[in-house]
C-alpha cells in the first residue's frame, strides 16, 4: 500500500520522486510481491498530481522488472524472487556480476588484444587522395573557407550526401532536409530541441548506452525498450506512451537483429497516429554488410514524414571524422530553421568541401568497397579460429552477416563475467552483452559475448583466439 506523500520542495521532479519513493518501497519490502499499485487516476487523486505523471513512474518501473502492467488489471508489484531464478541471481547478484567483469587498472594496462565494436582500421585510409583534395580545396575555395556556411552545412556537401542517399540508399531526398553536424550525439541534442525536451523519449534495450545518455542529459524523459526477435517491442512502445522512438532496424546493435517490414509497418503506424510522434532511424553501419543485398531503410517507407535519419561517417572513413548528417521530413526543415537556424554549423568548411569532392568524384564508394572487403576477410578468419580450433565445441555464433563484430554464446555453465575476467587475465579483451544495456540488470543475459573485429589485423585476431582457448578451455 503506498502511503508517502511527495515533497513540494524537492528540486526532483514529481516523476522522479514518484518513481524513487515506490522503487525504494518495493526493494525495502514495503510494498510486497504481487500487490496491486492503485490505478493511475486513484494515485494522482490521492497525491494531487497529474496522470501523465503517474503513468510516466509505472512506466519506468515497468521497463525496469520492479512492476508489471496487467492487461485490464492493473499495476501489481513484481517478486524479486522470481527476477533471480530467471537469471540465476537477484538484482544484487546482477550488479555484482558487473563488477567483477569490470577490469582494474593493473590488467587493463595489460591487454594486447583488444575485440572492440568501436574501432575502425586506419591504415587503409587514402591519405594521399584526401591531401591532393584538400590542396585543390585550399587553391579554389579561398575566400568560401573563410566565409561563414549554412547552418544545416555547405551545399556541395549536402547534395553529394543526397546522390549517394538515392544511389546507395534507394532513397530520394532534397539536400534542403540535411543537416551536417559534428557527430551525431550533437545532432542528437538537436533533435530534442527540436521536437521538444518535454517529449518521452525511447531507446533500445540493449544498444548504444551513449544513446540513453545524450537523451537523459538533455533532460528528456527516457524509457529503454525492450528487444525481441523483431526488433524494438511494439507493445512495450505503444504502453510506455512513447513520443519519439530510437532505432537501429537495418542492424540492431549489439544483437544484430533486422527489423522485418512487419515490424517496420506496425511502428509507422505507430507514429502516424499523432503529428507530433517520430521515429529516429540510426542507421550507422549500413556499408558493411558481406550478405546479400544492403538493407532498405526505413526512411525508404515512410511516406507521411514521421522518420527522420541519421548517420555518420565515423565507421565508414575515421573516428576522428566528426562529420554525422540527419536527414528531416519535409515539414520540420522551416521548423528546424525557425527554432535553431541561430546554431552555426559544427563542421569546419574546409573538411566539408574535401568530403563532398571526395563523394562526388568517387573515391568513398571506391573506399567503401576495399574496407568491406578487408573487414569481410578479418570476420572469416575469427569465424574460423572459433569454429575449427579449440572452441569449436563449446560455443555457438550468431549475427555475422553484417557490421564489425559477432556476437558468441558459451554452451557450458560458465557466466559471461567468468568469460570476460579470465579472459583479460590472457591480455585479451571481450565484451559482454550485458555492458550494452542501460537497465535493468535482471533481464540481462549473462552469457553472450560481444566481440568486435574491425580493429585487429588477421595475426592479431589469431593469437587473441589462441589466447582466449588458453583462458577458457585449458586448465
Amino acid at each position: 500500500m503506498i502511503t508517502f506523500e511527495l515533497n513540494e520542495y524537492s528540486k526532483k521532479t514529481l516523476y522522479q520522486e514518484l518513481y524513487e519513493n515506490i522503487k525504494r518501497d518495493i526493494i525495502s519490502g514495503e510494498l510486497k510481491a504481487g500487490e496491486k499499485l492503485p490505478s493511475k487516476r486513484a494515485l494522482a487523486a490521492h497525491l494531487k498530481i497529474s496522470i501523465n505523471t503517474i503513468e510516466n513512474a509505472y512506466s519506468q518501473l515497468v521497463a525496469e522488472g520492479y512492476i508489471e502492467a496487467r492487461v485490464g488489471s492493473g499495476f501489481y508489484v513484481e517478486s524479486l524472487e522470481v527476477a533471480e531464478e530467471k537469471t540465476g541471481g537477484g538484482l544484487n547478484d546482477a550488479v555484482e556480476q558487473r563488477q567483477e567483469a569490470v577490469l582494474d587498472d593493473t590488467v587493463s594496462n595489460d591487454i594486447l588484444y583488444d575485440f572492440r565494436t568501436n574501432k575502425v582500421d586506419t591504415k587503409d585510409f587514402p591519405f594521399s587522395i584526401w591531401a591532393k583534395l584538400s590542396r585543390e580545396i585550399l587553391s579554389e575555395k579561398k575566400n568560401d573557407l573563410l566565409n561563414s556556411g549554412d547552418t544545416q552545412g555547405i551545399y556541395e556537401l549536402r547534395y553529394s550526401i543526397a546522390r549517394y542517399l538515392k544511389s546507395f540508399r534507394g532513397v530520394e531526398v532534397e539536400p534542403e532536409q540535411i543537416v551536417v553536424g559534428a557527430g551525431s550525439e550533437y545532432l542528437l541534442g538537436l533533435i530534442v530541441q527540436l521536437l521538444g525536451r518535454d517529449k518521452a523519449y525511447g531507446v533500445e534495450n540493449p544498444g548504444y548506452k551513449k544513446i540513453y545518455q545524450v537523451f537523459s542529459a538533455n533532460s528528456s524523459r527516457v524509457f529503454p525498450i525492450p528487444m525481441d526477435e523483431k526488433g524494438a517491442g511494439v507493445e512495450a512502445v505503444s504502453n510506455f506512451g512513447l513520443d519519439v522512438l530510437h532505432i537501429t532496424p537495418s542492424h540492431h546493435f549489439p544483437l544484430g537483429i533486422v527489423m522485418p517490414v512487419s515490424r517496420r509497418q506496425e511502428l509507422l503506424r505507430w507514429a502516424d497516429v499523432r503529428d507530433d510522434r517520430y521515429i529516429i532511424e540510426d542507421d550507422y553501419d549500413s556499408e558493411f554488410r558481406y550478405e546479400g543485398r544492403p538493407i532498405p531503410p526505413l526512411l525508404s517507407m515512410d511516406k507521411k514524414g514521421r522518420v527522420i535519419y541519421i548517420h555518420s561517417f565515423t565507421k565508414s572513413l575515421a573516428p576522428s571524422m566528426r562529420i554525422s548528417y540527419m536527414v528531416l521530413p519535409k515539414e520540420l526543415v522551416r521548423t528546424f530553421r525557425n527554432r535553431l537556424g541561430f546554431y552555426s554549423c559544427t563542421v569546419p568548411a574546409f573538411e566539408q568541401y574535401t568530403l563532398a569532392r571526395f563523394m562526388s568524384e568517387g573515391y568513398f564508394e571506391r573506399h567503401i568497397n576495399r574496407m568491406k572487403k578487408l573487414y569481410r576477410q578479418r570476420r572469416d578468419i575469427l569465424i574460423d579460429c572459433l569454429t575449427n580450433g579449440l572452441l569449436k565445441d563449446t560455443v555457438e555464433l550468431s549475427e555475422c552477416d553484417a557490421g564489425m563484430h559477432i556476437l558468441l554464446r558459451f554452451k557450458n555453465e560458465k557466466k559471461g563475467y567468468e568469460l570476460v575476467s579470465t579472459a583479460a587475465k590472457q591480455g585479451v579483451r571481450v565484451y559482454g552483452l550485458w555492458e550494452y544495456y542501460c537497465f535493468p540488470e535482471a533481464k540481462m543475459s549473462n552469457d553472450m559475448i560481444v566481440m568486435g573485429f574491425s580493429g585487429l589485423n588477421t595475426d592479431e585476431i589469431r593469437e587473441g583466439i589462441r589466447r582466449l582457448e588458453q583462458a577458457w578451455i585449458q586448465p
